[in-house]
């Protein structure tokens, strides 16, 4: 089998016992931490179409991970800026926070293009597999992983499974005690013979703890996130 990590960070992807793994990372020092990872941009991956058997990738969350200021006092830091030690390349999402409004356009841009590109080199029938977070933010929890599964459920994959698994999450900061408790494993399937969009989007969906905002059987048209622009 072969799996691609298009967002691949420091290559932890290679570990799982696969006949081929394939990682692209957009920052040098982390893609250096694996032979299997290549230096590369997620929306312009160097691949032809249908490469690949399964997609497994983790975004950006949009939370405060993001934060990319030079950070003046002695508090406890971490983000991706910080933890790299330089600001990220402009096209790392790592440095975009999530936002349901305009001042999330860049954050959801850059993946809607990142998606396309991890789509087209998913060969049918293949699956993508999706690990993602909300997270809270002035005390709401933030829509993001149901946004990234109606971008991807427009792009034509069907979503077939969702289990949610408990993390201890950081607890320092500010907002110590805002945390959303799981993050969310989702499994879609590209289909065989891609069709129509308009199709219904989803098959019969295992789940565990399932999310109420998940319908088996939803048609495309009908938002997960509610409103949040796709």
């Amino acid at each position: 089998m072969s799996l691609a990590n298009d967002i691949a960070g420091t290559g932890r992807i290679h570990g799982l016992q696969c006949r081929q793994t394939v990682g692209v990372e957009l920052e040098p020092e982390w893609a250096a931490m694996s032979p299997d990872t290549i230096v590369g941009d997620a929306t312009a991956l160097p691949f032809p179409d249908a490469s690949f058997d399964v997609i497994a990738t983790s975004p950006a969350y949009g939370n405060r991970l993001a934060d990319h200021h030079e950070a003046k006092d002695g508090s406890r830091r971490h983000s991706y800026t910080h933890d790299l030690g330089r600001p990220l390349h402009p096209q790392n999402a790592g440095a975009m926070q999530w936002s349901k409004g305009k001042a999330g356009d860049a954050y959801r841009g850059l993946h809607r293009s990142a998606w396309s590109e991890a789509v087209r080199v998913l060969r049918p029938g293949g699956q993508f597999v999706l690990n993602v977070s909300d997270h809270v933010r002035k005390g709401e929890v933030q829509p993001v992983t149901a946004w990234h599964l109606d971008a991807l459920i427009a792009l034509g994959l069907i979503l077939t499974e969702v289990h949610e698994i408990p993390t201890p999450r950081l607890r320092y900061g500010a907002n110590a005690r805002a945390r959303v408790g799981f993050e969310t494993i989702a499994v879609l399937r590209k289909r065989d013979n891609p069709g129509p969009k308009s199709e219904v989007a989803s098959e019969s969906i295992s789940t565990t703890s399932s999310p109420t905002s998940i319908v088996a059987g939803r048609p495309t048209g009908k938002s997960i996130s509610d409103g949040t622009p796709t």
